[in-house]
């Protein structure tokens, strides 16, 4: 049976990757520096995670342990409003370097943008699906693939807006991306 895991390490192994994460960069990153940064020996790294992808998906989803709202009416222009303020504030929270650094690791290691894509499919159907069904249950004409669509284009609005624009992604914001943005989109006409 062998001894029990120790979750006090798992913790420091994943909080260790995070901060690396974001100092160093994916490229950079590497299973020692995690080791000592930890206090871990490497090979209890490898004995939980079989690679540096692996890894930092693990310590993505640890981080990232945030609930999307429950819809809150059968209105989908309320719920929307309400999904992308929490969206908005998921976002506006993470370090923009730890965003930076997983952006060009996925674009360098197949295997980390597999497992992020995972992570994200997951994480979107959860955020899409009991509001999209809720809207349709009550008449809403939706487009085809709306669920996809809010999860392309909703987030990369709130980061355009946050990284390239500067702006915070405050009420009037909001507004403007569920009403001039989403709902034209997401409804079939």
């Amino acid at each position: 049976m062998g001894r029990p895991r120790d979750t006090s390490r798992g913790l420091a192994i994943l909080e260790a990757t995070l901060s690396l994460l974001t100092e160093v960069g994916y490229e950079q990153l590497s299973m020692e520096a995690v080791a000592a940064r930890s206090g871990s020996a490497k090979t209890t790294i490898y004995r939980r995670y079989r690679d540096k992808a692996a890894l930092v998906a693990a310590a993505v989803e640890h981080r990232a342990q945030a609930t999307p709202p429950e819809p809150a009416s059968d209105d989908l222009r309320e719920n929307l409003l309400g999904l992308v303020s929490w969206l908005a504030r998921q976002i506006t929270e993470q370090e923009i370097g730890l965003l930076g650094a997983l952006f060009a690791g996925m674009r360098s290691d197949a295997r980390l943008a597999e497992e992020m894509r995972h992570i994200l499919r997951r994480d979107e159907a959860a955020m899409t699906d009991e509001p999209l069904r809720k809207a349709i249950r009550h008449g809403e004409q939706l487009a085809p693939r709306a669920a996809e669509l809010f999860a392309e284009v909703a987030p990369a609005v709130i980061v355009h807006r946050i990284v390239i624009a500067g702006e915070p992604c405050d009420e009037p914001f909001v507004v403007h991306l569920v009403d001039d943005v989403l709902l034209p989109l997401l409804r079939t006409h």
